[in-house]
């Protein structure tokens, strides 16, 4: 029906504008929090300037947004639908037979749209600035902005090992690891080769490995075979698909990964040996996220549902 059509694009227009409003004035609020907090932990910090405090808060505004995104649209819905109700364009509408779907439609189309846009293409611009934003401030606002220590010093990984036999395993185990922006280099390393069986071929004592562009470079290594007797230490070399970023990202948050990159990344993870628990559950909440904006949308409207039904017909009292 034309009406139909044209009662609800304009209900999805006033819908829109209404969670855009709200998704601006709560995000700008969330972020001037975010800013006041930043402002406080600079206090000790006489090398962070207030231009280094507010690009940080602004690196993280979509961030921001896309978290309060399903509030902005449950909010907005029900002030967008308060509105029409107030100026009795829903109770018109439903008292001229049009059914609560035909003006639900475009709303919900909307809010969907809203999250399909925020999980595609805002969470790769999200991840990038709130990376660039969580450097910054490690390096300014918290302890240790040199080389980083991943938790406890030590490091396990667990990567595919072609060089002795077809779909062999390679375990490291370092007692002390050190990442910069560009290099790794782990101390008293530990390297067990294993065959497609899981069963031990030789094991490599190291002293010093640094992680290069498709190797590791093994210096001091003493090789161990089942049943023999340790080697002449010398170098050796061992390829890999790891490189220092990953490594870094790994222990990263991960909502500084975008959705494109997060099951590639998850893979490598859970080959490599990490834990990718936390990676999944992001993935999958950006994944939800249209399906939870559309549900704040209904959600919404039911505020609105009881005050929209036409009033059943009843007897007028008859009048002496």
């Amino acid at each position: 029906m034309p009406i139909s059509t044209t009662l609800s694009l304009y209900i999805g227009r006033v819908f829109t504008l209404a969670v855009l409003a709200m998704l601006a004035s709560l995000s700008l609020l969330v972020g001037l929090f975010d800013f006041l907090e930043l402002l406080r932990r600079s206090a000790t910090r006489p090398e962070a300037s207030f231009g280094l405090i507010s690009t940080i808060a602004a690196l993280r505004l979509p961030w921001v947004l896309m978290q309060i995104l399903p509030f902005a649209v449950l909010i907005g819905g029900i002030i967008a639908f308060w509105r029409l109700t107030r100026s009795s364009e829903l109770v018109v509408a439903r008292a001229a037979g049009i059914s609560a779907w035909q003006f639900l439609a475009a709303p919900l189309a909307c809010a969907v749209a809203l999250g399909l846009f925020a999980t595609m293409v805002i969470s790769p611009v999200s991840a990038v600035m709130r990376g660039r934003a969580e450097a910054l401030d490690n390096i300014y606002l918290r302890n240790g902005g040199g080389p980083m220590a991943l938790p406890g010093g030590q490091l396990w990984l667990r990567q595919s090992d072609n060089a002795l036999v077809e779909n062999g395993t390679a375990i490291l185990h370092a007692s002390h690891v050190e990442i910069t922006s560009d290099h790794l280099s782990a101390s008293n390393l530990s390297l067990f080769r294993l065959d497609s069986q899981d069963r031990l071929i030789e094991r490599i004592e190291v002293g010093h490995a640094d992680l290069q562009p498709g190797k590791w470079l093994l210096e001091q290594a003493r090789v161990v075979k089942p049943g023999g007797l340790p080697g002449q230490s010398e170098t050796k070399e061992l390829p890999t698909n790891l490189t220092v970023s990953r490594v870094q990202d790994s222990f990263a948050p991960p909502d500084t990964l975008s959705v494109w990159a997060l099951p590639g990344f998850i893979a490598l993870m859970e080959h490599s040996g990490f834990s990718a628990i936390r990676h999944r559950l992001y993935f999958q909440t950006l994944l939800a996220l249209p399906l939870l904006a559309g549900t704040m949308s209904l959600v919404s409207a039911g505020f609105s549902m009881r005050q929209t039904r036409p009033a059943s017909k009843s007897r007028s009292p008859k009048t002496t």
